[in-house]
């Protein structure tokens, strides 16, 4: 297994947002407008309105992952756009980052974190369940609208 490293977001891995997530996006979705506003402005659309967007890095691979934390009102953050190449799959990645990202969103004052998937993404959604998130009917109600492919809203429990 490869040695796993986190990097905070940087104009010159904007790119590596879009590709990561377009990938698996167009791969199992739609990419629907939404999903292009925040993969072609990731630093207007995230960083610059108080988000922030974590990349993996894989020794021997380079980046390989991505995910962004959205925020959506005071104290409130949408987990999104969390992503890993194909050729990294497997190696523990997506659950690196989603601690990291996890634990971002706490320093960021999240006191709510919450994300939207679909049933398809079975991986991602058993991933996020380990990981403490559970369903959310109030989440659905609330943003599950955003994208025509959601059908699963969950929200991140601390205890």
């Amino acid at each position: 297994m490869p040695a796993l490293k986190i990097h905070p977001y940087r104009d010159d891995l904007a790119q590596a947002f879009h590709d990561i997530n377009a990938q698996w996006i167009g791969a199992m979705y739609t990419l629907e407008q939404t999903d292009r506003d925040v993969l072609e402005n990731p630093r207007a659309r995230i960083i610059d309105r108080g988000g922030d967007i974590l990349f993996v890095e894989a020794e021997g691979l380079g980046i390989v992952g991505a995910c962004a934390l959205q925020k959506t009102g005071e104290d409130q953050f949408e987990l999104t756009k969390m992503g890993v190449l194909e050729a990294a799959r497997g190696r523990k990645v997506g659950e690196f980052l989603l601690h990291a990202i996890i634990t971002r969103a706490e320093e960021l004052g999240a006191k709510r974190l919450y994300l939207l998937s679909n049933q398809k993404s079975a991986a991602a959604i058993h991933l996020y369940e380990k990981a403490g998130f559970v369903h959310d009917a109030g989440i659905m109600a609330e943003f599950g609208a955003r994208y025509a492919r959601c059908n699963v809203a969950m929200v991140y429990r601390t205890a």
